[in-house]
């Protein structure tokens, strides 16, 4: 045992906290192969470790996880007696792990509000459509954190069964306010677009609202036209009281707003990074 796994063993949990945030750093200023070695060790022999640290590791399993982790990080997310499935799940998302596809299903299912929350982000991130029809039930349940997750989910995963359930929700609205919908259907273009842009012509003014919101979050430069025309032309009200014509003239700062950090990226040392606007 080197001594950076012996200081997450040593001492009372306060220090040994504060030795595990210390290799955190060490791993992501320069790869530092002890704190490393150690971080793995944590996550590979976890029920020799304080809960506490496993999750602290885990929040930022991006740093240290591996394909070597891959064993333990399942029989972790299975383990209801050590009882930290949910971060668990976080190192399964870092690792893109398929295998740990059932094991997220079974924690969605729980209903344990953080399990469920990890699970619904582990599984967009793995991006195994046969995880669709399991995420679809949650666009329409409560609460609303758990359908941005499901929405956001849906569309890393995409595909054809993951836009239908979206547009359904999109269609058919269960809920007044489904910015989330319309944001996650914007990650579908440019094969959206001539939906959205029929949508955005329905009598329905609650459609064409979230219709400009999503066609904003797409950044496309065929969408200004028609946003531009709602902003000028359109005096519909949803029924939270919202205006289409000021969704399309938000819509329309997000749509430059992509195309200029689009733009942005294009230049050499000029990094930039996309802000959607749901």
């Amino acid at each position: 045992m080197n001594p950076d796994q012996r200081a997450l063993k040593d001492g009372d949990l306060d220090t040994r906290e504060e030795h595990l945030y210390r290799l955190l750093e060490r791993a992501k200023a320069g790869g530092d192969e002890s704190a490393l070695a150690a971080l793995r060790t944590l996550a590979r022999d976890y029920p020799n470790y304080h809960r506490s640290l496993y999750s602290r590791a885990m929040n930022q399993a991006d740093v240290f996880v591996d394909a070597s982790l891959a064993e333990p990080l399942l029989a972790a997310l299975a383990d209801t007696r050590y009882n930290c499935q949910a971060w668990a799940a976080m190192g399964c998302a870092a690792l893109r792990l398929p295998a740990a596809v059932p094991g997220l299903l079974t924690l969605l299912e729980r209903g344990d509000w953080m399990g469920q929350e990890q699970a619904v982000r582990a599984l967009g991130r793995i991006g195994d459509e046969s995880a669709v029809p399991a995420l679809v039930p949650a666009l329409w349940s409560e609460p609303e954190w758990l359908r941005e997750r499901a929405a956001e989910a849906l569309a890393e995963i995409g595909g054809e069964e993951a836009l239908t359930a979206l547009w359904e929700a999109f269609e058919h609205r269960g809920f007044t306010r489904i910015g989330y919908v319309a944001s996650a259907l914007s990650k579908f273009a440019p094969d959206i677009i001539p939906r959205l842009l029929a949508a955005a012509d329905d009598e329905d003014p609650d459609l064409r609202y979230w219709a400009a919101v999503a066609l904003g979050s797409t950044g496309d430069e065929s969408v200004v036209p028609t946003l531009e025309r709602l902003m000028a032309q359109d005096k519909g009200q949803t029924v939270f009281d919202g205006w289409v014509s000021v969704a399309a003239k938000k819509a329309l700062r997000t749509q430059r707003r992509i195309q200029a950090a689009i733009a942005a990226r294009t230049e050499p040392g000029s990094p930039s990074e996309v802000v959607e606007e749901a």
